[in-house]
């Protein structure tokens, strides 16, 4: 074992050895002294590469085993660095895959403001943005900022061509058929399976498959509410639940709700004390367009408070399988005794877009729900029911999901650390522990959010303007950004233009 001083030597030596493939600045001041361990040095070392440049954000770090070569150190010492570097906010690990750098600019953008809507309800007014949005979206060469959906690049596509060739196997002529409700026998078991295992009081007799998830919303409204009544929904809100309420004829209270916490519990009882409310709307896992993720206690309390006030609460949890970290988050439903919350869910923000297979645990309203189901679609197709229901039984879709989480948080971060260094100084950006969305709130000064969409179409990106997140189409200086696909030089310019578009002066 050679001296202290010999290994000093050593390591000085292994860094001057790597000059000639980073820049020789990055250098300047590495050079090891003898007041500092040898791990500090390691990570003073890596600290300054992060610093300037030649390791950057989201960037994987060299392995353990690596850098343990290189300097000739124990695995050890250079954990012990990493630590270090860790806890300073340089690198962050991920299971079984390494240490990577951490997006710091990023954590230090604050969040956008929580909303404060009049407390009356307005009658919802469907407007024209959402459908040319969507035409919008259907140009090839634009880059896809504004519709909330994965990658086709990140989903399952050949495993899930295989699920629906089994399937259509096994099911023969059946799988041509209509399949009549409640929905796929197999589906619905699995579907109960995994509700049960977070707690849910559901068996498959409780299930209804749909159309995906927007088909569960609109017949868990039609069954609960009458064209005139109120419904209390989040405020930003998903646009899609502002379009059927506009649809059915419905009144619409708008709750403020944070990017960290969601909707405020303590207002929502406010609402419910002041005037009639037939239902309320909304997304306690990484909502859209917030992220945001609602605490334990405050779902267990707006169970409570909508029980106690005889209240359908209708929950879209089309987002809950995409955590970052740590366990899936719990539903509604997993506080629901009474059969008083509606759950609607769906494979096509995770799985199979194409699909369009969704579900409803109606609770106490299961005949009213399945009577409009009928009415409305007949029946979910076969096919896909069972091709899902195939990729669950085998186990695919739970390896689909942990690689699935693993891009989405790298994207997020990535597309959340752009804005912060490209969009005007001011601008506040949601911080989300789950999903593929960010919410952007822009600074004085800048242009509006429908300005800057009109200008981004011009530049071939499409982006979600904040008013159609709003039954007042408030939310003028915001935006909603997907970050489902690969982060690219592409996704790196496109945030580019938008910071210069949002400039009242810009030429579009």
């Amino acid at each position: 074992m050679p001296a202290q001083s010999e290994q000093i030597q050593l390591l000085a030596q292994r860094l001057q050895q790597l000059t000639p493939v980073l820049p020789s600045a990055t250098f300047s001041s590495v050079t090891p002294t003898l007041s500092e361990p040898l791990f500090e040095r390691i990570a003073s070392h890596v600290a300054r590469l992060v610093d300037a440049g030649a390791l950057r954000p989201g960037g994987r770090v060299p392995s353990v085993r690596s850098l343990g070569r290189q300097f000739k150190v124990s695995t050890n010492t250079v954990l012990h660095a990493f630590s270090l570097l860790e806890s300073r906010g340089f690198v962050t690990a991920r299971p079984r895959s390494g240490f990577y750098v951490r997006h710091r600019a990023a954590a230090e953008i604050e969040s956008p403001h929580a909303s404060a809507p009049p407390r009356a309800s307005v009658r919802v007014v469907l407007g024209d943005r959402v459908p040319g949005m969507f035409r919008a979206m259907r140009e090839p060469t634009m880059v896809p900022l504004a519709a909330a959906c994965p990658s086709p690049e990140l989903l399952p596509v050949d495993a899930l061509a295989a699920a629906a060739a089994r399937a259509a196997r096994r099911r023969g002529t059946a799988a041509a058929g209509y399949d009549p409700l409640p929905g796929y026998p197999l589906l619905r078991r699995e579907i109960a399976r995994r509700m049960a295992a977070l707690g849910c009081a559901v068996a498959a007799g409780d299930v209804i498959t749909t159309v995906g998830a927007i088909e569960a919303l609109h017949i868990s409204l039609r069954a609960v509410t009458k064209p005139g009544d109120t419904v209390l929904i989040e405020s930003p809100s998903y646009f899609g639940v502002i379009q059927l309420l506009s649809l059915l004829g419905l009144r619409a209270v708008e709750i403020p709700a944070d990017a960290t916490d969601g909707i405020r519990v303590d207002l929502v009882e406010h609402a419910l004390k002041k005037q009639t409310v037939r239902a309320c709307v909304v997304v306690p896992n990484f909502s859209n367009p917030l992220g945001a993720l609602m605490p334990i206690e405050a779902k267990r309390a707006l169970v409570k408070l909508c029980r106690r006030h005889e209240v359908a609460l209708i929950e879209s949890d089309v987002y809950g399988d995409l955590p970052f970290d740590g366990d899936r988050p719990l539903p509604l439903k997993a506080f629901d005794r009474d059969g008083w919350v509606i759950h609607c869910s769906s494979f096509s923000k995770t799985t199979a877009p194409s699909f369009r297979v969704g579900w409803v645990c109606p609770g106490r309203f299961f005949e009213r729900v399945e009577e409009i189901k009928f009415s409305h679609t007949v029946a979910t197709p076969t096919l896909p029911q069972a091709a899902m229901a195939e990729f669950l039984v085998d186990g695919g879709h739970d390896r689909h999901l942990r690689n699935l989480r693993r891009a989405l948080q790298d994207q997020v971060l990535h597309a959340r650390d752009a804005v912060g260094r490209l969009f005007p100084r001011g601008t506040r950006v949601s911080s989300p522990c789950g999903g593929y969305l960010i919410w952007v709130e822009l600074p004085d000064g800048c242009i509006d959010a429908v300005e800057l969409q009109r200008r981004a179409l011009r530049n071939g990106i499409s982006i979600a303007p904040g008013p159609i997140f709003s039954a007042r189409e408030a939310f003028a200086r915001c935006l909603r950004l997907n970050c489902g696909y690969a982060w690219s030089e592409t996704h790196e310019r496109a945030i580019a233009t938008l910071g210069k578009l949002t400039a009242r002066s810009s030429s579009g």
